[in-house]
């Protein structure tokens, strides 16, 4: 029987063709979308997002759960967007310029998405023009860049300067990638640094709450 509960453990396992089945289940039962959105899919997401950050489980069972909750986000969105559900959080989320891996990026997308974040993501080889011109237009405040190359790492100051030109200071700024650190997005200016992609749904979050 299709319930909240069963919804999230389909999350966890993984079970898109269960999740899309109880979802639908529970649409035409009636639910508010919001509650089948934040109890069952966001709820279960979580628990994988904790397990993912304590090393219980890795990447291809994240991106297996991840594509179980796009698989209800897909019948929950109209819903949701017709009821005028506001996402908790806006980010525009790119690979800078120069760098085209996107598998961590992707991650963090989908991750972000399970945790209530609107994600505008850019792609790779992202310019800083492009990072100012999609904070313009969808007014998100906020901006995930990724790095996985030291040599691409400098220019995320640039988009961050660019920003800054264009008057966008009160946008913030989360970078991640595996040579980046918590120095180096001090050294730039950023207002968030996130080790992994769990830690950035939770570093998205606080800083959309203090630009709120």
């Amino acid at each position: 029987m299709a319930d909240l509960e069963s919804i999230a453990l389909s999350i966890i396992g993984g079970k898109r063709d269960e999740v899309t089945a109880d979802v639908q289940q529970l649409m035409d039962d009636g639910v508010a979308p919001e509650r089948i959105l934040n109890e069952g899919l966001i709820s279960g997401m979580s628990v994988v997002g904790e397990r993912f950050r304590r090393n219980l489980i890795y990447v291809p069972e994240v991106l297996i759960s991840a594509r179980a909750l796009s698989a209800g986000m897909t019948l929950l969105g109209p819903l949701l967007a017709a009821g005028g559900t506001e996402p908790e959080a806006k980010i525009v989320l790119g690979t800078v310029k120069g760098d085209l891996h996107d598998i961590g990026k992707n991650l963090v997308t989908m991750m972000m998405q399970g945790g209530g974040i609107e994600v505008i993501d850019l792609g790779t080889d992202v310019s800083a023009e492009a990072f100012v011109n999609a904070v313009v237009s969808s007014k998100a405040k906020l901006i995930g860049m990724s790095s996985l190359l030291t040599t691409t790492m400098p220019y995320m100051s640039e988009v961050i300067q660019a920003l800054k030109k264009q008057g966008l200071d009160d946008v913030k700024v989360l970078v991640g990638g595996a040579p980046v650190t918590q120095q180096f997005a001090d050294e730039i200016g950023a207002a968030g640094y996130a080790a992994d992609a769990a830690s950035a749904v939770e570093v998205a979050l606080r800083l959309a709450r203090q630009a709120a």
